[in-house]
């Protein structure tokens, strides 16, 4: 890996981010500035073996970010239709993304996806028992979480890879469609279910102290705890819009508006919260990261 075994220092860090387009991938060339950490962007496509090979042998770099992927516009029904191209980036893309840098000797900090779980017996709503690291996805209702578990799969043979189970990713930009808050304030109708999530601004830092630290293997990179569609509504009026009301629908009513099923889940955090102990709860970390910034409402006296 790239560790210095020799007693030797390490070279200053270097980073290839994959993802220019996307959210997390700006985010993280933001953060990257702000730390005074070099980095550039991949100009390879995924799928391209050797413009991937052209990139590492351009830029050199200590580490690569793998903040790529379909997902789909405007949401993840899109790749009920487009079942090749989305195989072609989350499957094929970051499998040949993990093997060239395998071959390099290069840590890939993969920016991944926990939506490949779903509330069962063993993991009631409710209970506070999450799924662990090495438990095996059972959420199969969308082609796009197939495909993210398929491709989980493969890269744990893989010992470079960093995999970060990413859950309805919130930030402090609300004006940001991708971000769950501003999504789930547009909808008309919304359902209330519990769930894990990841406040980026929290997190997205962690995980580059995570390649810094050389980490690999699956985590499940949310904040601990989980925190209902009602009760992130609730802080939205309380902090952005007193004048703010919504209208909950039950599963069974929103099946009748979308293509495919959509994930619930709690994620235990046990492993992420070991190695940083500063991490806060899902519910703490919406406050201080997400709504104390954008307060628009007056403080209660």
């Amino acid at each position: 890996m790239v560790s210095q075994s020799n007693g030797s220092p390490a070279p200053p860090l270097k980073f290839l981010i994959y993802g220019r387009t996307g959210w997390i991938g700006g985010l993280l060339g933001k953060i990257c500035e702000s730390q005074g950490i070099d980095y550039t962007y991949g100009s390879g496509r995924l799928e391209s073996r050797d413009t991937l090979v052209s990139d590492l042998a351009a830029v050199n770099p200590t580490h690569v970010f793998n903040a790529a992927g379909v997902t789909g516009r405007p949401n993840v029904d899109w790749c009920e239709s487009h079942k090749v191209e989305t195989i072609r980036t989350n499957v094929v893309g970051t499998l040949t993304l993990a093997d060239v840098c395998r071959e390099k000797g290069l840590i890939l900090i993969n920016y991944a996806t926990g939506c490949i779980f779903e509330y069962d017996s063993e993991h009631q709503l409710g209970s506070g028992v999450g799924f662990k690291e090495e438990d095996t996805p059972n959420f199969t209702g969308s082609f796009y979480s197939k495909t993210k578990a398929m491709v989980e799969e493969l890269l744990k043979n893989y010992d470079n890879v960093c995999t970060l189970r990413v859950r309805m990713p919130i930030s402090s930009d609300l004006t940001n469609p991708r971000n769950f808050i501003t999504k789930i304030s547009r909808y008309e109708k919304v359902v209330d279910i519990p769930n894990s999530m990841t406040i980026l601004d929290e997190l997205l830092p962690i995980s580059i102290e995570m390649a810094k630290r050389n980490l690999t293997g699956i985590y499940n990179f949310t904040n601990p705890g989980c925190v209902s569609h009602n009760e992130v509504l609730e802080l939205y009026r309380e902090y952005i819009d007193v004048s703010y009301t919504w209208k909950n629908f039950t599963l069974d009513e929103q099946a009748k508006v979308i293509v495919a099923p959509r994930s619930n889940n709690e994620l235990d955090t046990t492993k992420l919260k070991t190695e940083f102990p500063e991490l806060l709860s899902i519910k703490e970390s919406l406050v201080k990261y997400v709504f104390e910034p954008n307060r628009k409402t007056p403080v209660a006296a």
